[in-house]
């Protein structure tokens, strides 16, 4: 097995090449900057130069504590410096297209945080104006790059399950959500914000849905207004299956974040540490059953790193290396077109009580 473990490591390995990297300059200096970002890119030996914030004291407060030398008060100082190459936009979703054409304007690459836009013909407007600006843009959809994650898809992808049938994922969790409170008034939350990140991960491993059904729900009490429980179901056109649900009320004191990839030759299952007592996380775990290696029941895959911040050197080192080599994005924009649609079809689902085909 050392070796099979080997094969599968060496594909998930999160490690940017010296001849990859380009210079970054970040709009926003929010907690997900300051707690995943910036230590991921410092993890990962790369060159932030500058940082921008509507807020300029809380940029100043974040340069400080991660060593960025340049901290400016308009997006378009940050824009107008040459040493920025990559400009990693982490804003609400209902800012970025302004800021996002600003960027594509200033011929600089973009690392867009998810969701990149609130339609999907926002979203469209974007891939075009990148497409025509001549860049490179990625959507930080990061559990992409979790390393049990990215390990169980290169599984998938070695047949050691043989063919999927189902893939599903269960969360029951207390979410903080007081610490995004510009969050609070949101309609639309908790497929949008959170479960955007399992919606879009699905899709990674088994295409796009052919028909989505959702139920949500709310918690008397609860700090936000909108969705807060979730049950998201799809059905593809092999006939896979998928479901995530998510409750983020869980008032037992048990949380858990668990997701299973079955196939008719095995399966995986697997945990997001992160989400067990966020935001300080634990490892995750991956095991893999399978009757093509054989494993002999489930078999521990040895997961070294965590979703937080680990994943995020992920996102921004495909990014460059797109750019550097013309290598294929894992999560582009333009791919990630197809996860905004798949979360426009939920709501509508929500809204409507009937299954949408996509």
């Amino acid at each position: 097995m050392i070796d099979q473990f080997n094969v599968v490591a060496n594909a998930v390995l999160l490690e940017v090449l010296p001849q990859h990297r380009k210079r970054i300059g970040i709009c926003g200096a929010g907690g997900i900057v300051d707690s995943a970002h910036l230590p991921a890119y410092k993890k990962a030996g790369l060159e932030v130069v500058a940082i921008f914030d509507t807020d300029n004291a809380k940029a100043q407060d974040v340069a400080k504590r991660h060593g960025i030398p340049t901290v400016y008060k308009t997006l378009g100082e940050l824009l107008s410096d040459a040493n920025v190459e990559i400009v990693d936009i982490a804003v609400p979703a209902d800012a970025q297209p302004e800021i996002f054409a600003q960027v594509a304007a200033a011929k600089k690459h973009i690392l867009a945080q998810k969701p990149f836009a609130t339609t999907v013909a926002l979203g469209e407007a974007m891939v075009k104006q990148a497409k025509e600006a001549g860049i490179i843009a990625a959507v930080n959809q990061q559990l992409r790059f979790e390393e049990g994650v990215a390990a169980a898809h290169k599984m998938v992808e070695l047949g050691w399950i043989g063919t999927v049938s189902n893939f599903s994922i269960n969360v029951n969790l207390i979410t903080p959500w007081e610490l995004w409170p510009w969050a609070k008034d949101l309609d639309r939350l908790e497929v949008m914000l959170h479960s955007i990140h399992y919606h879009d991960l699905i899709r990674w491993f088994l295409g796009d849905a052919k028909t989505v059904f959702c139920a949500a729900g709310r918690t008397p009490g609860q700090f936000p207004i909108g969705e807060t429980r979730t049950i998201s179901t799809a059905l593809y056109a092999s006939g896979v299956t998928s479901v995530v649900h998510a409750n983020h009320v869980n008032r037992g004191g048990d949380n858990y974040a668990e997701y299973r990839i079955d196939g008719d030759k095995g399966s995986i299952r697997g945990t997001f540490g992160l989400l067990y007592d966020y935001p300080n996380g634990r490892v995750d775990t991956l095991e893999v059953n399978s009757q093509v290696l054989p494993t002999d029941g489930w078999l521990p895959y040895p997961v070294t790193t965590r979703w937080f911040p680990d994943a995020f050197i992920g996102t921004m080192g495909s990014l460059m290396k797109t750019i550097s080599t013309g290598a294929p994005l894992r999560s582009s924009v333009a791919d990630n077109i197809g996860t905004l649609k798949m979360i426009e079809a939920l709501y509508t689902s929500m809204d409507s009580g009937k299954s949408v085909d996509l």
